[in-house]
């Protein structure tokens, strides 16, 4: 098969349950503590092949961790977290498990230093190691194959391993003396202090090959052999006489899911297009004509009046989420009902929208994603999730793999509320229109100064906060518009941009010049976390 893709052509009938599933991928599994970097192991170890799963350590203490857990995963690796190892004592249990089981073993940071303490070694406060930091390799190992004697990793933490446990071999310190890495003797089990998944440690991602080469995992997680996972899942989960409902936003992750979809399922895919009144200026045209491009003629919806009426004046963000995602769910509720061969509803939730919603046991909701918490109870069509399992990079990869265009890939995302929640405060038609053309200069602005592609997101958002201006030689009282401009890789985390101050200066121009009720324009300098990239 390779990358051939005359895969992608193949027809459901020649498929049968259980030719292939997730299980044919040698999967690895990565223990959260809560770090703000475990979904960025994932990422990273998804960037060499291979299939990972995020669970919170809770779920492992409450389960038969040999008999029960080990059994899926080909490796292990221990996230870091904000948490002391003293206050995960209660763990150490589940650590020497994870040891003694000689599954290969990986411990980061806070994962390394569990490791130490459940093996008898001292973790005590140590002076703190934040960003770039030297460490010495003490000891060849073939975690280290391909590292020179100094590399320069990435700490962060306020304690460390200050008295090695008797059962390990040193294999590297820090320049202020914290042993950085060690192998357990007689296992696959290693620990090491830095962060090898941030692009800051410069042979990180040769020290996580080097791991998965240790544990013998093979590296097939590509977008051609995704295609025979959701080929599967078609078959097992959709009715051959059913129809599907596909949302379709324009939005990277819903045009794929799409597009995937009716390679399998033909004009039993029915795409549907909504517009509830929060697209961006001119968008619901650029949408229409770009789905066309990749084959999806939509069922075009117009719901500006119905959304809007529900909306005007609600303050609470999740509030209009929730109301956005039943004012969905009862749209497509009715296109069922016209026709009662529609049985399935299909959905480009993502694995960073499935943990932010909270759905993951042990992750707290962060908001509510109205493809993932969103639909009602009542909302009867079976969800067919095809990219629940991947990130948005590998969304884009996969796009790229399936031919759907370069300018649909390089879209930046867009919340399925749309405009709804860029607006702080009591929604009003105001704030609305204040938004949608703020927006729309600052996505011109970088797209004149060349900037457009090399950003995550970048929007304007409207609250209730004014400043006194003088606009004419008049005092003026308007609006304070925020601009927010940031770049990622995933959403998981993400980074305020450095825009030149020439751009800025444009955008504060155009914004107050062209908006006459907007006296003052600001920039967003916080990076995610700790805030979250869109405002509500």
């Amino acid at each position: 098969m390779g990358g051939s893709h005359t895969f992608i052509s193949f027809d459901l009938k020649y498929f049968t349950v259980g030719m292939t599933s997730l299980e044919v991928f040698d999967k690895v599994l990565i223990v959260n503590f809560g770090g703000q970097y475990a979904h960025l192991i994932s990422r990273r170890l998804r960037e060499l092949n291979v299939f990972t799963e995020v669970l919170p350590y809770v779920r492992l203490g409450k389960a038969d961790v040999v008999g029960e857990i080990l059994p899926k995963y080909k490796a292990v690796v221990l996230s870091g977290g904000p948490a002391s190892v003293n206050e995960l004592s209660f763990f150490k249990d589940v650590v020497m498990e994870l040891i003694n089981s000689g599954k290969p073993l990986l411990g980061i940071c806070l994962g390394h230093q569990l490791m130490a303490s459940a093996l008898g070694g001292v973790v005590e406060p140590s002076l703190p190691e934040f960003g770039r930091t030297e460490v010495s390799i003490v000891k060849e190992d073939p975690l280290f194959n391909g590292w020179g004697a100094k590399e320069v990793v990435w700490m962060s933490h306020r304690e460390c391993v200050t008295t090695a446990p008797k059962d390990v071999e040193v294999l590297a310190y820090s320049s202020s003396g914290c042993l950085a890495a060690f192998k357990v003797l007689g296992k696959p089990a290693y620990g090491v202090q830095f962060h090898p998944e941030v692009k800051h440690t410069v042979k990180g991602m040769t020290l996580l090959s080097n791991f998965l080469d240790l544990a013998g995992v093979r590296r097939t997680w590509i977008p051609s052999n995704y295609l025979r996972l959701v080929a599967e899942e078609v078959v097992k989960e959709v009715d051959p006489n059913s129809k599907v409902l596909a949302a379709v936003s324009g939005g990277v992750d819903s045009t794929v899911s799409a597009v995937l979809l009716k390679r399998f399922l033909g004009d039993r895919l029915i795409p549907v297009f909504v517009d509830h009144g929060f697209m961006r200026e001119g968008e619901v045209a650029e949408v229409l004509e770009s789905l066309r491009k990749v084959g999806l003629n939509p069922l075009f919806i117009d719901a500006r009046d119905r959304f809007l009426s529900k909306l005007e004046g609600v303050s609470d963000c999740e509030e209009r989420r929730r109301i956005i995602g039943e004012e969905f769910a009862k749209i497509f509720l009715e296109l069922s009902l016209k026709d009662p061969s529609i049985k399935y509803f299909v959905q480009g939730t993502t694995y960073p929208d499935v943990i932010e919603s909270g759905v993951e046991v042990g992750s707290h909701r962060i908001k509510t994603h109205h493809n993932v918490g969103g639909l009602p109870t009542w909302f009867n069509l079976k969800v067919v999730e095809p990219l629940k399992y991947l990130y948005k990079d590998e969304v884009r990869r996969l796009g790229a793999f399936l031919g759907v265009p370069e300018e649909v890939l390089r879209r930046h995302p867009f919340p399925g509320p749309g405009l709804a929640v860029r607006v702080v405060g009591p929604l009003t038609k105001e704030k609305l229109e204040l938004v949608r053309k703020a927006s729309k200069i600052v996505e011109e602005e970088l797209r004149l100064a060349g900037l457009y592609d090399e950003v995550w997101q970048a929007f304007a958002v409207v609250g209730e906060d004014r400043w006194v201006g003088v606009k004419g030689d008049s005092r003026d009282y308007g609006y304070v518009v925020v601009v927010r401009v940031v770049s990622s890789d995933d959403g998981m985390t993400a980074d305020w941009v450095r825009l030149p101050y020439e751009v800025l200066d444009r955008i504060s121009r155009r914004v107050t010049s062209e908006l006459s009720n907007v006296t003052m324009v600001t920039y967003s300098i916080t990076s995610k976390p700790p805030s979250t990239i869109e405002p509500c």
